[in-house]
Order: C-alpha cells, then structure tokens, then sequence
C-alpha cells in the first residue's frame, strides 16, 4: 500500500522533505511513501492502493485554489471509505471547517470555511506569536503535552518504558505559524478527541488543542498545529539568516527527539498504519563505504584501470601522500574512490565531508552524499573482512559463485557492495559517464537502500534480509531481432524463480511463480492454515516476494542495461520471506519425518541467481525467449485467468499469454459466461500491472 504525500501549489520544500524523509523511516518497508503533485491526485486511481494521504505545511489557499472541487472531493471520499488523512499545520488548517489565520492582521489574515471539513470546528492561528512567512524568526520548541489515555501506543513505546495511565507525556515540538483547533473539547459527539495540547498559554482564544483525530466514516483524519513529523537532525544550523535563538531551539529540539519521535509513532497507528517500532531515529542512515571487488584479480585490475581514465576524473592527494584518491562527479552522485592493495583504506579523512549527526545538517536527498569506494586491487587484500562488512560475507559469495576449476563466470563476477546505500540501481543508471565503462555481469549490491527504487517511481527504505542487487547487462542491438530486450525482465524473473527452486534438495517444494509482468510470488503459508482450519476471509493465497526493475539507457548500438531485483529473503515486511516459506516447510517436513530445510543465506542466494540469471540470458542472446516459453508458463500465475481490464472499460477478458514477438500479454474478450467474442488485446508490460487482489489489468500512473 501507498502512503501519499502531496506536493502541490503551497506546500514548502522544506515541509514536503521532512515529512517524506521522516514517514519513509517509520513506515517502510511496508508502506511505499510518494509524493504527489495536484493533476494525479485530481485525475488518477489511486484510492484502492492507498492507505494514508498526507497534507503536509505551507499555505493552505493554494491548495484550495488547486483541490477544490475534484480533489477534495476524492480525499473525502477516500477517507469515508476507510481510508486516513493526516495534516500538518497549513494541512492541518486545511483540514479544519474554518480557518481564522491572523484574523486581525490586514497583511495576513486568511479567513474562511474550508471543504475538507473533517474538524468541525474553527482552527486559530497563529498560536503562538512572531509569525512571518518564509522566515524562522516565529519558529520556536513549542512544549506539547500529549494525552496519553488516547495513545495507548505511547505506553509500551520501548524510548518511554515507565508511562503510566493519565500521566503526562511532554515533548519539544518544531513549530511555526501553527493553529489551535478551537473549542476542541466541545466537539466529543462529533466524533472529535483531543490527542495533544500546548504546554504553554498561546495567543489565542479558544483553548489549547494542538492535535486531534476524527472519525469520518470508516476512516479516519488527524491534524496538527505543530510540526511533530519535523526532525531536529534536518533543520537547518549554519544559514546565516536564522535568527540568533534558532540554535538553542534546534538544541531543546534534540533534547527531546525520542519523546518526539514516540508521538509520531503512536499518532501513526492511531490511523491504523503498521510503524516500525523498532526505529529509534527518523533520519535514515547515511550511504557508508562502498567495497569494489571480484572474483578475477585480473578484472579488478583491468576496470581499475578504465575507471582512472574516465573523462572528468579528478585526481587529488590525500594527507598520506602514498594514497590517491580519485573523485568522479556523475550525473547523480559523487564517488571517491581509493585503492587498497596490501592493507585496506577506509578513507577516514573523507568523512568530514559528510555531514555528521552534530551539524543538524543532514541532507533530504542522500544523493548530494559522497560515495566513499575503496578499490580491492592486489593479490593480498583482494576483498574486505566481515568486520568491515558484517552482514555480507564476501569470501562465502565468491567461493558459491566460482568454485575451483568452475568455468569463467560474468554476471556478478565484480560486485559494488555497501552495507547501507541510497539505491543499487540509481547509482549504475543515472550515473551515464560511469555506466558506460561498466561492463556486462558488473553488480551493485547493498544491506540496507534508504531510497530504493521500483515501478512506478516508488521510493522506499528496505531493511535487513532483503537481497538487492543491480546487474549491468551491455545488450547489442544487432541481436534484438532474435533477442528482443523486453524480454530481460521475463528471464531475470524467471532466473530467481529457478534459482530458488534449485537451491538445493528440497526447495523445489517450495510454490513460487511469476506474475506477470515482472514480479515474483509465493504461495502464502497463512492462507493454507486457514483453508484448513476453515478459518474466513480467507487471506491473500499468494504473496510478493521478490520484484525486478530494469531501466535502459542507448550508446553507441547496444542497450546499458540495469536490472534490478530485490528478493525478500529474511525480512518478513513488506509481505513474506523464503525464510518464512522454509519454516513453514519445516513444520510439515517434521511431521513427515523429513530432513528440515536450511534457511537461505543472502550469500549462497546471491551467487546462485547470478549464474542460474547467465546462463539463461546466454541461452536467450542465441535462441530468443522461446527457448523459455514452456518453462515460463510452467512457472506463472495467470494461465486462463479472467480479469477486467480497467483501460477498456473494464472489459472482461481471459489471459493467453506473451506475444513472441515483443513480450506483450496477450488477452481475449469473453463474455459474462466465460465465452470468448473473437477479440483480443495485447497489452504493453511497461505501461499496464495487474492487481492481483482485484484480478484488474490497469493502466500505470503516469503512462
């Protein structure tokens, strides 16, 4: 499900960042948390993949002049139907019946109803004096003081161990131009509670409510005054317009960050949203160092040397001066790279560069972040160890991937590995002047990916236990006749479903398929409990468990490919994990008196999807796709299904298949009794997807 953020008319940079930044490492991984701009919220379908929109600060008559109408009426509509809002400041205004803003103020005052309406009363403003727009000098460590009987979350929050019933719970709060919500107290039978108050007297008349949640219809809607979503870590420290106070506010701000962060914790699933308990910092974890290495020392070396001879490489001395290293700017990130031959180099003196969690100055976008690479170029040192890489072990992959006297391995054969990185596929793809020197089988792998990339733009924080990697594959024009390069994500797909299926003795048990057109399934061992047990409704029969994204970029007559995949291996969130899978095996293999199964290790999964993913791709450069047809629909989901198709009408139609000729699917109208009309479509993989929930082929976002 979708957590959406709207980015439209009104809304600051600054709001929309902190607030996206801070719900992607509260909310992931299992919620994608977007922004959104004013013509998709108005025009696009996306109520049904939605479980929060959110209306972040700024000011709030631009989004009327942007919402009213449509909009409004399709967030209204959203949250009556089960679904949540939630609004900070100028959202929370917003949200509100009326706004009085300043009312008394010519220069300022904003006075008026408002659609939304979800708070039936008045929201006040500005609580606090000294506001000026587009200025810090009205900002200020408001004291909040929450409620706790309304947030029982608060109370087992790990940070606040020893909370009982009815005591307070304070915490410093950004604020900055924010409103009360008036009479709040008064507005019980109308479904209105009191989440939070000021903790100290405002300006204004009409009480003190600082945050409160309403029910509306089936769903739900919270809105603040203060800014609670706003990290201390992200404000900015050393602008030399801030006023003289904004120090200290930063540092009463960071006193209080767990409390702060308990309460955003608990207003979160006051919605209903599954948080991340377990997060202890709203600001994701910096990129950390990235190892170059590979199984080929001569490879290693050969790539060494094209890297130092990229058009518009720097070179600069270090403080040692028997050390370089060598900074290559590329379209998206900054890399440094250094070599390490007898002894690793971990670039310390690099990490000044970095903004650290004392300067408060932690960039939005970790992208601007340099990417520290160390080079392992040598025969002595030619990987790091498990105390440089602990949840990666280097020598476990290699000797999985290339073992004695194995014949020559490409794909993954020389790897970019960090333990935390911001995405494997964008530092390869939208970085061009280094992606054209990379060559085929060149992989990027990463632990944790603060801004992991999938269809439709979706941008996520994925967790320990998720296998990500991007492969580099260099496809020649000349063989797209036979080899057509929309078939790449059919046979990357196809290679981890094998690759899982031959991990070893007793994994081809385990149910997983293909869904169409690039993702990976795998039965549910809930649902099969519950079909036993007779227990309804019945939960989802398959679940997603590994996902692939290829992005391609043309030079000089060949595609440059970067593929993609991320396979749930031991992190049960978003969805399910192999490791789920086996110990659900595990249970019945007991029962039988079976040898259980060992869990996957990222490792050994790696390196099998890597050389089961070669010699497929190898197969289809010669043989075109048909020499995977059969296995293909051995392996998927859809054979006969019956679907609607959302583009045409809602169209009923039953599946097919996949064109040969440009992997389109290929479906046929059929009637209310499942007979078929004579008509068929072919739908194009790049601009359709299919709810699995729903069994609708729609149209993408965007496309």
């Amino acid at each position: 499900m979708n957590v959406l953020i709207y980015a439209g008319p009104g809304t600051t940079v600054e709001s929309v960042a902190q607030c996206t930044t801070t719900l992607r490492s509260l909310l992931s991984p299992n919620y994608a948390v977007l922004t959104i701009d004013s013509p998709t919220l108005i025009n696009e379908p996306w109520p049904p993949t939605t479980s929060l929109v959110v209306v972040p600060g700024g000011a709030d008559l631009p989004y009327c002049r942007t919402l009213n109408g449509p909009g409004n009426s399709k967030i209204t509509s959203f949250v009556r139907g089960g679904g949540a809002y939630l609004g900070f400041c100028a959202g929370g205004y917003y949200g509100s019946s009326r706004v009085e803003f300043e009312e008394n103020d010519p220069s300022y005052a904003v006075v008026g109803r408002r659609e939304l309406a979800f708070y039936p009363g008045i929201n006040r403003g500005t609580a606090f004096p000294g506001f000026i727009y587009d200025s810090e000098s009205g900002a200020r460590a408001a004291k909040i003081k929450a409620i706790t009987e309304e947030l029982p979350s608060l109370k087992i929050d790990e940070s606040n161990p020893h909370i009982e019933e009815g005591s307070e719970f304070e915490f410093a709060s950004y604020y900055n131009g924010g409103g009360v919500f008036v009479d709040a107290d008064s507005f019980k039978d109308k479904n209105v509670t009191v989440l939070a108050r000021y903790a100290e007297e405002v300006k204004v008349e009409g009480g003190d409510a600082a945050v409160v949640h309403i029910k509306v219809g089936a769903g739900a809607a919270i809105l603040t005054g203060p800014h609670p979503e706003f990290s201390p870590r992200r404000l900015r420290k050393t602008d030399p317009q801030l006023p003289p106070f904004y120090g200290d506010l930063v540092q009463k701000l960071i006193a209080d960050n767990p409390r702060r962060l308990a309460f955003m914790k608990s207003i979160l699933i006051k919605l209903g949203l599954k948080v991340n308990v377990n997060v202890t910092e709203d600001s994701p974890p910096l990129p950390t160092t990235l190892h170059l290495t590979s199984g080929y020392q001569v490879d290693i070396a050969s790539l060494w040397s094209t890297i130092k001879s990229v058009k518009g490489l720097l070179e600069k001395d270090t403080q040692d001066q028997n050390q370089k290293k060598l900074k290559l700017v590329g379209e998206n990130d900054t890399f440094l790279f250094a070599e390490s031959s007898d002894s690793p180099f971990d670039l310390r003196e690099v990490a000044a560069q970095v903004p650290s969690a004392e300067t408060n100055e932690i960039p939005n976008d970790l992208n601007k972040v340099f990417k520290d690479v160390v080079v392992y170029h040598g025969d002595k040192t030619w990987m790091p160890t498990l105390n440089q890489t602990p949840h990666f072990d280097h020598a476990l992959y290699y000797n999985e991937l290339i073992p004695p006297n194995s014949p020559r391995q490409t794909f993954g054969s020389t790897i970019l590995y960090g333990e935390v990185v911001t995405s494997t596929s964008t530092m390869l793809d939208r970085n061009l002047s280094l992606l054209r020197h990379l060559p085929t089988g060149f992989t990027a792998v990463g632990t944790v990916q603060v801004a992991g990339r999938g269809r439709g733009g979706n941008v996520w924080v994925s967790p320990i236990g998720l296998l990500a990697f991007s492969i580099v594959i260099r496809h020649p024009l000349a063989i797209q006749a036979v080899a057509p390069v929309v078939f790449v994500q059919y046979i990357a797909s196809l290679a981890i479903v094998e690759a899982i299926r031959t991990y070893g003795p007793g994994y081809d048990e385990l149910d997983i398929r293909l869904k169409w057109p690039n993702d990976v399934y795998a039965r549910n061992p809930a649902y099969d409990e519950a079909v036993a047990e007779g227990i309804t409704p019945l939960p989802a029969k398959y679940l997603k468990i590994a996902g692939i994204l290829v992005n391609s970029n043309f030079a000089d007559n060949e595609y440059l490919l970067v593929v993609g995949c991320g396979i749930n291996t031991a992190n049960e969130a978003p969805t399910t994990s192999l490791n789920t899978l086996v110990a659900a095996a595990n249970v019945k293999r007991r029962r039988e008196v079976r040898q259980a199964l060992e869990p996957f290790k990222i490792e050994r999964l790696f390196a099998k999807v890597m050389w089961v993913f070669e010699r497929m791709y190898n197969i289809f450069k010669m043989q075109g796709f048909h020499a995977f047809e059969d296995m293909y629909y051995a392996r998927w989901l859809h054979t006969d299904a019956i679907v609607r198709l959302e583009m045409y009408g809602g169209t009923r139609a039953k599946i097919k298949g996949i064109s040969m000729d440009y992997g389109m699917l290929v479906v046929e109208e059929v009637s209310v009794d499942g007979v078929s009309t004579g008509k068929s479509f072919t739908l194009q993989p790049d601009g359709n997807s299919f709810d699995m929930l729903k069994g609708l082929l729609k149209k993408k976002q965007g496309v």
